[in-house]
């Protein structure tokens, strides 16, 4: 991990330094953590500075499966595979599967992938489980798949970059536990962690609700769903009827965004607040604005980065960190003044990229 793994640079201060536009050339190093032994279920975070490579050897083809392109959480996590592409040399083909349904399309266009010639495999996961088969395919031809994002349970992965989403829930439930702390007046929260059976939505739910035991803090029944605007408000409508003295709505990025204007018509500003457990430029308005109290940032440009990165050095045989993510941090009020947008979110304004050549 030698040339990984470095102790602070003078370059990482002139970095954020300088202006969105030229960070955008000079994101690296970046702090990180490294999960040692990789992907093991008790492994250790060990900080590192991560740095990508200069440029490829080759025009590697490399294919992105997302499981949809419906929210600015996944744009962030397409710049971030496009940026580095270009920055790279490299080709990049996406698709996106429609949502966390389709497992079936997702299977199938990530084979068309293959078929068509991908030398490497970056999937952001719809199922925890449910692609073990085809990850043990496709490595089993040589291709290595990388995994983003949202988590994959299978041994044959040739590298992680992505972070904790049980320390996001844990950062999100913390955050109100100690608003709360045993004693105090108790408080209810409305929890909408995400679609069922998701290996990043568990790991959250399990955090989220570890976090907060022992606290004032109230957890209502977890009303999972799908991250569409319309299935989140549908689910936030119906906790607002069934418990009038909910005080928070904590769930998915989505969840906060829809649930906005929901508690703006109500009268329920001050009532009721907001948290997300991960940030997107919605969720980072909100809490500019005022409308939402809290969320963990996990730099979800940077985890796309470092997925392209990881592919590369795969197929060029090059040094590689198997298991890594950004470091977590939480932002609200007090600080998002002063927190560097930059690799945090996608630019305002971006839309989709589905090809790199």
């Amino acid at each position: 991990m030698n040339t990984l793994v470095k102790t602070a640079l003078a370059t990482t201060a002139l970095a954020f330094a300088l202006n969105g536009a030229a960070m955008a050339e000079t994101w690296y190093p970046y702090d990180a953590q490294a999960i040692e032994p990789p992907f093991a279920a008790d492994g250790k975070p060990v900080d590192v500075k991560y740095e990508p490579l200069a440029k490829a050897e080759k025009p590697w083809n490399i294919c992105v499966s997302f499981p949809h392109m419906k929210d600015a959480y996944w744009l962030g996590v397409d710049y971030g595979v496009a940026e580095q592409a270009k920055d790279l040399g490299v080709k990049m083909n996406l698709v996106d599967a429609g949502g966390y349904t389709e497992l079936a399309k997702q299977i199938s266009q990530i084979e068309d992938c293959v078929a068509g010639g991908a030398q490497a495999v970056v999937i952001g996961a719809i199922s925890f489980d449910g692609l073990n088969n085809l990850v043990s395919e496709v490595t089993k031809k040589g291709i290595p798949v990388i995994d983003v994002i949202n988590g994959i349970s299978s041994p044959d992965l040739t590298a992680k970059s992505l972070v904790s989403f049980y320390t996001m829930g844990h950062e999100t439930g913390a955050y109100l536990a100690k608003k709360h702390p045993a004693g105090s007046d108790p408080v209810k929260v409305g929890w909408f962690p995400g679609p069922a059976g998701a290996g990043w939505v568990e790991a959250a739910n399990k955090g989220f609700m570890e976090a907060v035991a022992g606290s004032a803090v109230t957890v209502l029944d977890p009303k999972f769903g799908d991250t569409g605007k319309e299935a989140q408000l549908k689910l936030v409508e119906d906790v607002l009827q069934a418990e009038p003295d909910v005080r928070y709505i904590a769930g998915t990025a989505v969840t906060a965004e829809a649930a906005q204007g929901l508690i703006r018509e109500r009268g329920l500003k001050g009532k009721v607040e907001l948290l997300a457990f991960y940030m997107t430029p919605g969720v980072y308005e909100g809490i500019k604005r005022g409308f939402i109290l809290a969320a963990p940032a996990d730099s979800m440009v940077i985890q796309g980065r470092i997925a392209i990165d990881q592919a590369v050095r795969a197929l060029e045989g090059k040094e590689l960190v198997k298991h890594v993510g950004p470091k977590i941090f939480v932002v609200d009020p007090s600080n998002v003044e002063t927190v560097p947008q930059t690799n945090i979110l996608p630019p305002n304004g971006f839309k989709p990229v589905f090809g790199v050549n």
